[in-house]
Formats: structure tokens, C-alpha cells, sequence
């Protein structure tokens, strides 16, 4: 169990790596065309129809509601507009976050389980010891490898799921306030 967590954890750490590179670089790409167009339209009609990038994707479907509401009055425009960047930005964050959960849960109970597995060695060689009724090194040595074999496993699966947790986190967090920030500076742009 300890192997298998600790191999998919960093199956896991550095696909979200290679994801946090890749959106940060093609946010910025974005970002940085954004603010040099001359109409939020125009840009948009310039955008290819299907993007990874999760900023874009949510001026997306924020444009597209500012097209499809142009004949509301600007009130009602403007909250819808506003209701569809939330939704589309918690759409996103939930695909970003994917499976921090497991990270989160290898990290914790990890240490546990390999002190588990170091219990039960241990009792393992006090049953040899008492068995034969010898208490040489030969007899408990076994047990004690194993136990602590299972320990090594527990840290070597939690401590870089707990690593990379909370660097993760930490990304998540920043790349929200990036995606909040352009939200509130294109509804300003839009309806002022």
C-alpha cells in the first residue's frame, strides 16, 4: 500500500508541476494580450474556440454571456456576467485542485501505516523470542528489519505528498488571486 501511494504520489507531484508551469506561462501569455487589445470582442474573436488554458477559458464564457446578454439592461448584464465568471472559475479551480485530496491523505496517514507495520514486526519478534525462547540477535533481527523497513516506507510516501501539498496549495492559492484580480479588472473594463 505504501509503495503504491508513494508511486502515485509522485505520478501525481509531477504532473501538477508540469500543470502549474504550463498554465502559469500560458496565463501570462494571455493576460499580456489581453491588456494590449484594443476591445475585450475583438480579443476575443482572436482566441482559438478550444483552450487548456483555464483564464482563457474563463473569458470565455464570460464573453460569450456579455454577447448573449448585450440586449439586458446593463444591471442585469452585469450580474449575469458576474455569475458566469464565479461559476467558470470554480469549474477550473476544482479541475486545478484534482486529486490534492489524495496528496493531503497520503501525507497523513502514511507514518501510520508504516507504524503499523512496525508494531507488527515488533511483535513478530517477540513471538520468536518467545517461541524459541532465545533471545539472540539472529532470532529478533528479522522482525526488527521489517519493521523498520515499514517505517522508511511510511516516511518515504508522506513526506513528499506533505512537500507537495503544500507547495500546491500554496500555487492554487496564488493562481486564484491571479484569476479574482483579471475577473475584477474585466468587469470593471466591461461596464464602466
Amino acid at each position: 500500500i505504501l509503495l503504491a501511494s508513494s508511486i502515485y504520489s509522485w505520478a501525481l507531484i509531477f504532473d501538477k508541476y508540469r500543470m502549474f508551469k504550463k498554465i502559469n506561462e500560458s496565463s501570462q501569455k494571455f493576460e499580456d494580450k489581453f491588456w494590449k487589445s484594443k476591445s475585450a470582442e475583438g480579443f476575443s474573436k482572436t482566441l482559438p474556440a478550444k483552450s487548456e488554458d483555464p483564464m482563457t477559458q474563463i473569458f470565455q464564457s464570460a464573453m460569450n454571456e456579455v454577447v448573449r446578454t448585450r440586449s439586458k439592461t446593463s444591471s442585469v448584464q452585469s450580474a449575469r456576467v458576474e455569475r458566469v465568471l464565479e461559476i467558470s472559475t470554480d469549474n477550473q479551480i476544482k479541475n486545478i485542485e484534482k486529486h490534492f485530496t489524495f496528496l493531503a491523505t497520503v501525507g497523513s496517514t502514511a507514518p501510520f501505516i508504516g507504524l503499523f507495520g512496525t508494531v507488527w514486526g515488533i511483535m513478530n519478534s517477540f513471538q520468536s523470542i518467545a517461541i524459541s525462547r532465545n533471545t539472540s540477535l539472529a532470532i529478533v533481527a528479522p522482525g526488527i528489519a521489517e519493521a523498520l523497513f515499514a517505517t522508511a516506507l511510511g516516511l518515504l510516501a508522506a513526506i513528499p505528498a506533505v512537500v507537495a501539498y503544500n507547495k500546491f496549495n500554496s500555487d492554487s492559492k496564488k493562481y486564484i488571486a491571479r484569476i479574482d484580480n483579471f475577473s475584477k479588472r474585466f468587469l470593471s473594463i466591461i461596464y464602466l
